[in-house]
């Protein structure tokens, strides 16, 4: 299960019964229901009904009926075992429910006259319409394409070129746009270390004007991030407006990117502790393991885990990273669709378990999911403060599973988690304990880490600079 998503197991798969049955398709004539009038005991019987009889009458209509029934009954028969191959896997007791779906399947491959018809389209098509049918933005149908790149990013590896990129106003100021165009454009934040944009001699403060030859307008961050990710070994050519130099066109080989989740730095004079981190891929739990391992080996009792803009992912990497602080009990409830509530503790063994150890979160509004659960499990078990902006509220979890063939997958929310207090963060989100609200006088000043540091007791000379630029995308 997963915050943004759980590790990626399969479903339980139900196999189809094969005893489906539906009413007989549109236009089919039912063999049961034709009766040959020579036989029909309303035209043999009259005389009956006038109580004239016969000799031999009744037992003659008798073994007519006998006749007719048994007929029928193997008529009945062929009807089901034809309407059985109409509808395959279907179950008998909802053959009713589905015959609309087999109804417009059989005319669009029967009978569709506007071009060929592409079967595996529709049925992509189909289970895309089930899904956002349930109107949840977290469930979705996912292409194989789509199904890989998501897991990968969650997985904190991806195969690209190893740079963050965000958007800029035109003079260059990062911006919160969504489209791009002349007035938000695409930059190069910072590269990863080793990393072929580094290599590549990419450098914050770069925009990205065009990607291989085309503009970027009209496209959002992530259709333009898509662009530029794409197959190991693969080249991807980036036109570059670098300020006063005119632009010009870098070639980037493409690899496979283990996206770093965890930075950390000593503030206030060493005083500090501070980690960074931006996902919960299981790199990233394990990495940020050893980051507090090492600063209580330092003998650091003051710390700071920043979760700004951090969007999630695996629920296990949540659990491990929130057991850093505590020893035991509840990290978070998990409610199924049947209503059932299992708690899922601490895992034991964490190294800052010692109250004495103070620790300070920074959230804000796009903290969300996974590090909802940490912040969830750390405020309400009183183990921190959490200093920032209102969290995003997503307190569901999905489960990916990828569907057989080249099929693509989908990801279903399949329940939601409660903090320890029991309070569903969805929709309402994690009102900090000192909440700022000042905006930075300056580009790099850092009013939510200067309010950490002053919650932690320590005082902070002059402006606080941003210790780590935002990480907006991975490319």
């Amino acid at each position: 299960m997963t915050s943004e998503p759980q590790l990626p197991v399969p479903l339980e798969t139900v196999e189809p019964e094969d005893d489906a049955a539906g009413p007989a398709a549109e236009g089919a004539v039912d063999p049961a229901s034709v009766v040959d009038p020579a036989l029909d005991p309303a035209v043999v019987a009259p005389s009956v009904a006038r109580g004239r009889r016969r000799p031999g009458v009744a037992i003659v209509a008798g073994a007519l009926v006998a006749i007719l029934a048994g007929t029928g009954l193997f008529l009945s028969g062929w009807t089901l075992g034809r309407q059985t191959a109409l509808t395959p896997g279907t179950p008998q007791s909802e053959a009713e429910a589905f015959q609309p779906f087999w109804d417009t399947y059989r005319a669009v491959t029967d009978r569709y006259a506007g071009g060929s018809v592409d079967r595996s389209a529709l049925i992509h098509g189909a289970i895309k319409g089930m899904i956002g049918a349930l109107n949840d933005p977290f469930s979705q149908y996912l292409t194989p394409e789509e199904y890989k790149a998501s897991l990968q990013g969650i997985a904190g590896e991806f195969e690209g070129i190893g740079a963050t990129i965000g958007t800029v106003d035109a003079s260059g100021t990062n911006s919160s746009c969504t489209t791009l165009g002349p007035t938000c454009r695409l930059a190069v934040e910072g590269t990863f270390p080793g990393s072929p944009a580094e290599k590549a001699n990419l450098q914050p403060g770069d925009v990205i004007a065009a990607i291989d030859g085309l503009t970027l307008d009209g496209l959002t961050m992530d259709q333009a991030r898509a662009k530029v990710r794409g197959a190991r070994d693969t080249a991807v050519r980036l036109t570059i407006d670098r300020g006063s130099a005119a632009p010009f066109d870098v070639e980037v080989i493409r690899a496979v990117i283990v996206q770093p989740e965890v930075t950390t730095k000593a503030l206030a004079g060493g005083t500090v502790g501070y980690i960074r981190l931006s996902g919960f891929s299981e790199h990233a739990a394990t990495d940020l393991a050893a980051a507090v391992a090492a600063d209580v080996k330092a003998g650091q009792k003051l710390m700071i885990l920043d979760l700004r803009g951090n969007p999630g992912g695996f629920v296990t990497a949540a659990r491990a990273i929130a057991s850093q602080w505590l020893a035991d009990g509840t990290i978070f409830w998990e409610v199924d669709a049947a209503g059932n509530r299992s708690e899922v503790a601490a895992i034991p063994g964490g190294p800052a378990v010692d109250p004495s150890i103070k620790l300070v979160l920074l959230v804000d509004g796009g903290s969300a999911s996974a590090s909802e659960i940490v912040a969830g499990a750390l405020h309400d078990r009183g183990r921190a403060t959490l200093v920032g902006a209102k969290t995003y509220g997503k307190g569901t979890v999905q489960q990916w599973t990828q569907l057989e063939g080249d099929n693509g997958g989908f990801r279903l929310t399949i329940a939601r988690w409660l903090t320890p207090n029991g309070t569903w963060v969805h929709g309402q989100g994690i009102v900090p304990d000192v909440v700022v609200t000042d905006a930075p006088a300056k580009p790099g000043d850092d009013p939510i880490l200067a309010a950490g540091l002053k919650a932690l007791g320590v005082t902070a000379t002059g402006a606080v600079r941003g210790v780590v630029a935002g990480l907006r995308a991975a490319a």
